[in-house]
């Protein structure tokens, strides 16, 4: 159980991009016997085959089992929220060195500030075919920026609360310089960091991290306080079911989507084709047709994997009267009438006969119904794989927090759960 949790500690901490998170999956695959695949060229697949591809920070892998027993895919994604850096990025204002900002999905603005962060993302590099610039991942490796607060003396109320300004309060200070500043010295640090040319640099997509490691914390260590438990965590469970379970029927899917906090509408979120169309490729690979695709369909499975939230201790009142998770008591199973989620009485049934069958505990999430919720993955890739589903995850406090918490126990049973769905 312990390697469980040190495996996912490994995917946190090289969580600083989309980027990252591809990468980090992909070399986890490649030590795993899965074969990356080229999209460009007619897939050659066999049963028994494990394969794998990225699409710039998207992640997709499977495992063919058999042919014509459908799929059995878990959903996650590779993102969480954070803070972009512009381009033309370097301000020099009262001889400090800051870098323009971007908010990317929607995190707690709060949580980012007093923090020492770095740089990681990616960079595109001129090559002799324009229309093939080279990726290369950046990543600083060091604490480059810290976003200060403004003193209580200057700001007597900031206990009774602040209003964030997104361009304003959320610019990091990258250093302090005495002479005017090179607009364009974020570039020189990125092209000595790659070790090339600046004006090899195309263009860049960099974001801030917290450079704090993933920890356990509680006087028995039932917690784990991290960067990006949602959804990293998700990910790195349906990766390691895929690789750790045992061989049964169909083919197994992990489609890890990037997109997922702006919307899914990315050429690799959900709200594309990129998941259907892997899965009618592989079955042209071994000769069968739209109508064979279109069958397997009816016999497949998708589990939408987000986390969920957890009863707050502080705040029991923004928990549904009835249907409030708690940390280490179980899995969640999502639901919604107005379907933010996916789970219907099948996709719950099927669902609660899975840890009926390996015993271990469920629980039901719903939002107050005078409270809005938030939204998965999973409804909008069923408009595009429109097959049976079901939403789940385990449950969190602090979600969208620059630190996380959530519970260790739920984390080896959620690993469970997708072990014995992979397995059938």
């Amino acid at each position: 159980m312990k390697s469980d949790i040190k495996d996912l500690f490994k995917f946190l901490d090289n969580a600083k991009s989309i980027y990252h998170v591809a990468q980090y999956s992909k070399n986890y695959l490649l030590e795993n016997s899965f074969e990356e695949i080229d999209l460009n060229k007619k897939l050659d697949l066999k049963t028994g085959g494990r394969y794998f591809f990225c699409k710039k920070g998207s992640i997709f892998a499977f495992r063919i089992d058999s042919i014509d027993d459908g799929f059995k895919i878990i959903g996650s994604h590779t993102d969480s929220p954070s803070i972009s850096i512009k381009n033309n990025a370097v301000i020099n204002q009262d001889d400090y060195i800051k870098l323009n900002t971007e908010i990317y999905g929607g995190p707690i603005l709060a949580t980012w500030f007093d923090r020492p962060l770095s740089l990681a993302g990616c960079v595109h590099v001129k090559t002799g075919n324009p229309m093939e610039p080279e990726m290369r991942l950046l990543d600083f490796e060091k604490d480059v920026c810290i976003i200060p607060n403004l003193a209580i003396h200057m700001n007597r109320e900031v206990n009774n609360g602040v209003k964030i300004d997104k361009q304003i309060h959320m610019l990091p200070i990258m250093g302090l310089s005495g002479q005017e500043v090179d607009k364009e010295s974020l570039l020189s640090s990125i092209a000595a960091n790659l070790k090339i040319e600046k004006d090899q640099i195309l263009s860049y997509d960099l974001n801030l991290y917290d450079t704090q490691k993933a920890s356990l914390v509680g006087i028995n260590e039932e917690m784990i306080s991290s960067k990006k438990i949602d959804n990293i965590s998700m990910l790195q469970a349906s990766l390691k079911a895929l690789v750790e379970s045992k061989t049964g029927k169909g083919i197994k899917i992990v489609a890890g989507f990037d997109g997922e906090e702006i919307g899914s509408s990315t050429q690799n979120g959900a709200d594309s084709d990129i998941l259907s169309n892997i899965g009618e490729r592989i079955l042209l690979s071994f000769g069968r047709g739209r109508e064979d695709f279109l069958q397997s369909i009816e016999k497949s499975f998708i589990i939408s994997a987000d986390m969920a939230h957890s009863v707050h201790p502080n705040f029991s009142e923004k928990s549904d009267l009835t249907n409030k998770p708690k940390m280490n008591k179980g899995i969640t199973i999502k639901q919604s009438a107005n379907k933010k989620y996916t789970s219907d009485s099948k996709g719950t049934g099927v669902i609660i006969s899975l840890c009926k069958d390996i015993d271990i505990d469920y629980q039901i999430f719903a939002n107050r119904s005078d409270q809005a919720g938030g939204s998965t993955i999973g409804p909008i890739s069923s408009t595009h794989f429109p097959i049976d589903s079901v939403d789940i995850g385990n449950p969190m406090l602090s979600m969208h927090s620059i630190r996380e918490l959530a519970g260790t126990k739920d984390h080896f049973d959620i690993i469970k759960l997708f072990k014995h769905f992979y397995s059938l």
